[in-house]
């Protein structure tokens, strides 16, 4: 819910107390107000109906599918654009049965088949939340979907192939907490969305269930209790606090980027501790999978092994030569799962897009934004492989690791625009100290003088509630942004801000001391 939409929905509440219904009544609308905004969040509809740059819930946010590009509509009541002149009815035979107002087919891009799962008075919570915001104008734009996927009606053999209407079913052997963890999954989080192998098949027994899969040129890991893949290795608390920071303590859990990342923001990390664990607890109840397949992997341990020489150019000043990372710092390598997934694609978008600080790990530079792709392929396929970590090899695939470059457009890659500042206490820190002027201009050799003057006066304009990780990655971006287009436009600026941003990071958690061990720029080839 907006900050506007709340106040205005309070503000009925407490003007109903004069005028209208009783004490009671007044409760249970709160009520109602608080559970439709979490289980909204839960569902984490923002992510998928709002489009870079434009106002939540307004649609437009293009959707890459195996069969083209399918732009989101607009869900806020508005009359013309939005759902302003939707019934309830209308709402809930699109929710939980893919069926538009006019009577077509909705594509199953759209997780009506997880949502048919979702429980009558959660759906009537989530009308009633939509209908509570404030009304955008914003016209859906075409998708762009090739012939024959474009006819719909050609999707009523999808659905008789691999939808099944139905309420989540609360399984009497189990308990209640993994009953809840369960209608969340299978549910509202449509984890299987982008966990499930073949997400063409839905939420049916042909797809692969959690055992990971590809969504927008990312790799879904398994999530199910496997050992090795998935998160049978992880502790109950480290899954909990990846789910709600990104990042968790210990060697083999990863960070989280890409989509995930997104869901992390916008939804899992506002759900309850209660509802995280009733997660777990579900997950720990599926059927283990083994998605790796066993092949030779005896090269990749020994000195001369295919990538090990791009290694220890490029990776091992921060991952260190064994991978294990420096903890706390730098994420390890060695027997992380994500790594170890069956499909290279996130290790590929990191390794050429980078990854902003999170969970107190340093961000990443775009290191592969300066490398060839063949030097790429060989380094990933020995980090998923060296050390005794076990994933399939990719022995040089182009087509892949070529999509992964085309894809991975970001600011520290330098092919994309430089990110906003966020969240708005930073971005008001940092005007307060003169940021932005301060940076313009900078040269490398003055990146730590500049940030140990600069970090601490932002640090105090911004208080205690301002996170470590919000610090480094808002200045970046606001470094990026005092720089001068001709300096952003450089084949080495990539490695520019990859060194800022590791020198920001080093210098808030050693204020005064030149940037350490545990994070070094992005070294050249040697």
């Amino acid at each position: 819910m907006t900050r506007r939409s709340a106040a205005l929905a309070v503000s009925g509440v407490l003007l109903g107390a004069a005028f209208g219904p009783p004490a009671s009544a007044q409760t249970a609308d709160a009520d109602l107000v608080k559970r439709s905004e979490y289980l909204v969040t839960a569902g984490d509809c923002v992510a998928c109906h709002t489009a870079p740059g434009g106002k939540p819930f307004a649609g437009n946010y293009v959707l890459n599918t195996p069969i083209g590009k399918i732009t989101t509509p607009n869900l806020t009541p508005d009359k013309e654009t939005g759902l302003g002149n939707w019934s309830e009815a209308d709402f809930e035979k699109a929710f939980r049965q893919g069926i538009d107002e006019d009577g077509s087919y909705l594509y199953p891009a759209f997780p009506f088949a997880w949502y048919t799962k979702v429980s009558d008075e959660d759906v009537k919570a989530i009308w009633a939340y939509l209908r509570s915001l404030e009304p955008v104008k914003e016209a859906r734009k075409p998708s762009e979907i090739p012939f024959p996927f474009n006819i719909r009606t050609a999707l009523v053999t999808w659905r008789a192939a691999f939808f099944t209407a139905g309420r989540f079913e609360p399984d009497p052997n189990a308990s209640a907490e993994v009953n809840r963890g369960g209608y969340l999954v299978e549910g509202l989080g449509h984890c299987g969305m982008c966990h499930n192998e073949r997400k063409i098949v839905g939420n049916s027994g042909l797809a692969g269930k959690l055992g990971g899969g590809v969504i927008d040129g990312w790799y879904a890991p398994n999530i199910t209790p496997d050992g090795h893949q998935g998160i049978g290795a992880w502790s109950d608390e480290q899954v909990v606090s990846y789910l709600r920071t990104g990042a968790a303590p210990g060697e083999k859990p990863g960070v989280a980027a890409g989509p995930m990342r997104q869901a992390i923001d916008e939804s899992l990390s506002k759900m309850t501790d209660a509802d995280l664990r009733a997660i777990v607890a579900y997950l720990r109840t599926q059927k283990a999978k083994e998605t790796y397949k066993a092949k030779d992997i005896e090269a990749f341990n020994r000195p001369d092994a295919p990538g090990a020489s791009v290694y220890l150019s490029y990776c091992s000043s921060c991952h260190k030569p064994d991978g294990k990372g420096v903890e706390g710092a730098i994420p390890a390598l060695a027997g992380n799962t994500s790594v170890q997934a069956e499909g290279p694609e996130t290790v590929l978008r990191v390794i050429f897009g980078g990854l902003s600080a999170q969970g107190g790990y340093a961000p990443m530079p775009a290191i592969g934004a300066g490398m060839t792709d063949r030097q790429v392929a060989d380094v990933t396929d020995y980090i998923r492989n060296a050390w005794g970590n076990k994933a399939p090899v990719m022995n040089g695939r182009g087509e892949v690791v070529s999509s992964a470059r085309a894809q991975s457009q970001t600011m520290l890659a330098g092919n994309a625009p430089c990110s906003a500042v966020a969240p708005e206490s930073v971005a008001k820190a940092l005007d307060a100290t003169g940021a932005g002027e301060a940076l313009k201009g900078l040269a490398v050799a003055d990146f730590v003088p500049r940030l140990d003057a600069l970090l601490p006066k932002v640090k105090a304009a911004g208080g205690q509630e301002m996170k470590d990780d919000d610090v480094v990655n808002g200045i970046t971006s606001a470094f990026c942004r005092a720089q001068p287009e001709e300096a952003r436009k450089a084949a080495d600026w990539h490695v520019t801000i990859g060194s800022f941003g590791n020198v920001a990071y080093s210098a808030l958690k050693h204020p005064g001391r030149h940037a350490g061990s545990e994070t070094m720029p992005a070294p050249s080839p040697r």
